[in-house]
């Protein structure tokens, strides 16, 4: 029987409690001197931000396979409708709102970094107002869709399923606003694993509220796009639900208001104003970013409808973009780390440090990019049967995947090099990059592949994109080892505001990650 007294229990609970609350050995700080065991320990910490988001995109990917599923099982005036809505609203709307969020990356990974978690509060709430803007001029768009459709010359009934599926999908622009932001600011604290679970959790959703929406009410093809939303606001939700549990959103740390003051006096307002400045010009650079390299697909496949046999190349371009947004998954969650790793590192006042990272995660990159390309080189004959028997379309599916997988070698590591310049506050560099190599080099190079002189047809649009991506990656890479990073660490103490309280002090970094990792491993106990 125990003797001791009330409050000598409590100690000893809130003891075990703070114990079982300790994270794990972080990766992210590894010892200096820059040595073999540095470069092992970042590959590490980089893993270790990668992974979760790789699962989380995975899920997200098999959520998309679901819809269109559902449209498919409607018939083929749904699917083709639905199918021309989502390729509308992910040029129209996603990847701008997409782009737009990748601007916060690089504040909150360096406010993070530098231990001003502050910053990171102010940069969500001034982002979600953007979004937010930005998402009202791209309803306005979106309304006006079937008009836009139908003066493009598309079938009027298409257009017409297409205009009804984009309407149930406009709630999915706020909500889209909100989930992009969220899954940033918990990556700027290392915090991956909970991204993971709540998208689990919402595609074990997905299904039950298609099959109700669908069948249950008989919505047709606008229970397809409401069944979307209320799984984006499903995983929404959970992951709101873990901030608010967890206590991860910050306040004042001490370092700066880091606050939108009403009444706060002319020097403030002018600060606050320059902090706005900054933010609006790195999401412009970044969503510019963004949006070349993706709208580069959708051109590409309108430009198969004027190839020799445009109904099995737009078939053929269909199956390799999904296989393509497959694999991208891949390198896509290995750039967000490497970007918060830099991010961190700079802010951290660390410049070697952050010179290791950009090099680790090019070798990363490259490394992905050789396991991409021997996976698409391997399934030439096989891959294209999932989706079709059409022999046109597989012939052309299995001509086309040796090129798209070593075009992966020059996009994985320059995807990685993207996360370099992001987390470095640098998206302009990236959206030069991005219009020289496709739109310089890419778009000439597939016309003149596929149509003249060389006449290769389906082929040499693919060849096209080897060139794009692999002038890419040597701009990507050039650029990267350029870099001053003695520089970068300066300009992360302007962009974070630490120079206000002298150089950054690296142990309250570690005192803030120590915070976001007892969030993380509450989640990681309780599953």
């Amino acid at each position: 029987m125990c003797h001791c007294s009330e409050s000598e229990q409590q100690a000893q609970r809130h003891h075990v409690h703070d114990a079982l609350l300790q994270p794990p050995v972080l990766y992210d700080r590894p010892k200096q001197g820059g040595g073999g065991g540095g470069a092992i320990a970042e590959v590490a910490s980089i893993v270790r931000l990668t992974v979760p988001m790789v699962g989380a995109g995975l899920l997200m990917y098999a959520r998309s396979l679901v819809s269109m599923i559902f449209l498919g099982r409607l018939g083929r005036l749904p699917l083709a409708g639905g199918s021309l809505a989502l390729g509308f609203a992910n040029i129209t709307g996603y990847s701008v709102l997409s782009g737009l969020a990748a601007g916060m990356d690089p504040v909150c990974g360096q406010a993070f970094g530098a231990g001003r978690t502050s910053v990171l509060t102010a940069a969500l709430r001034r982002t979600v107002s953007l979004l937010l803007a930005a998402s009202v001029l791209i309803s306005l768009l979106w309304v006006a869709m079937h008009r836009v459709l139908v003066a493009t010359g598309q079938d009027p009934d298409i257009a017409a399923a297409a205009y009804e599926f984009i309407l149930c999908s406009l709630p999915d622009l706020l909500v889209q606003s909100c989930l992009h932001l969220i899954r940033v600011y918990l990556r700027a604290q290392s915090i991956t694993l909970p991204i993971t679970y709540a998208a689990a959790a919402a595609l074990l959703l997905h299904v039950p509220v298609n099959c109700l929406l669908v069948y249950g009410l008989r919505l047709g093809i606008r229970g397809v796009a409401l069944g979307a939303v209320c799984t984006n606001l499903n995983f929404l939700a959970f992951l709101v639900a873990y901030v608010y549990f967890s206590g991860i959103m910050h306040g004042n740390d001490g370092a700066g208001d880091g606050k939108d003051g009403a009444c706060a006096p002319p020097a403030a307002e002018a600060e606050h104003v320059l902090e706005w400045g900054r933010l609006v010009r790195l999401s412009v650079y970044s969503c510019m970013s963004v949006c070349l390299e993706w709208w580069w697909y959708e051109i590409m496949v309108l430009l198969c409808g004027v190839l020799a046999d445009p109904k099995a190349a737009v078939a053929a371009m269909g199956i390799l973009i999904q296989t393509t947004s497959l694999v991208y998954i891949f390198p896509h969650s290995l750039g967000c780390a490497v970007s918060t790793r830099v991010g961190h590192e700079l802010g951290a006042g660390r410049p070697e440090r952050a010179r290791l990272v950009a090099r680790v995660g090019l070798v990363c990159g490259a490394a992905l990019g050789l396991v991409a390309c021997a996976f698409a080189a391997s399934v030439r004959g096989v891959w294209g049967r999932m989706f079709t028997a059409d022999a046109a379309i597989l012939q052309l599916t299995s001509a086309a995947l040796p090129i798209l997988g070593a075009a992966e070698l020059g996009n994985c590591p320059q995807t990685a090099g993207c996360g370099v310049l992001r987390g470095s506050a640098r998206p302009g560099k990236a959206a030069r990059i991005n219009v020289s190599a496709f739109y310089g080099v890419g778009m000439p190079a597939a016309l003149a592949l596929a149509f003249w002189p060389a006449r290769l047809d389906f082929r040499g649009m693919w060849a096209g994109m080897l060139a794009a991506q692999l002038v890419c990656a040597a701009l990507m890479l050039r650029t990267v080892q350029r870099t001053d990073w003695a520089e970068q660490a300066v300009r992360a103490r302007e962009l974070t505001g630490a120079q206000a309280n002298g150089d950054v002090k690296s142990g309250h970094a570690g005192a803030a990650e120590l915070k976001a990792g007892n969030g993380l491993l509450v989640v990681t106990v309780l599953s």
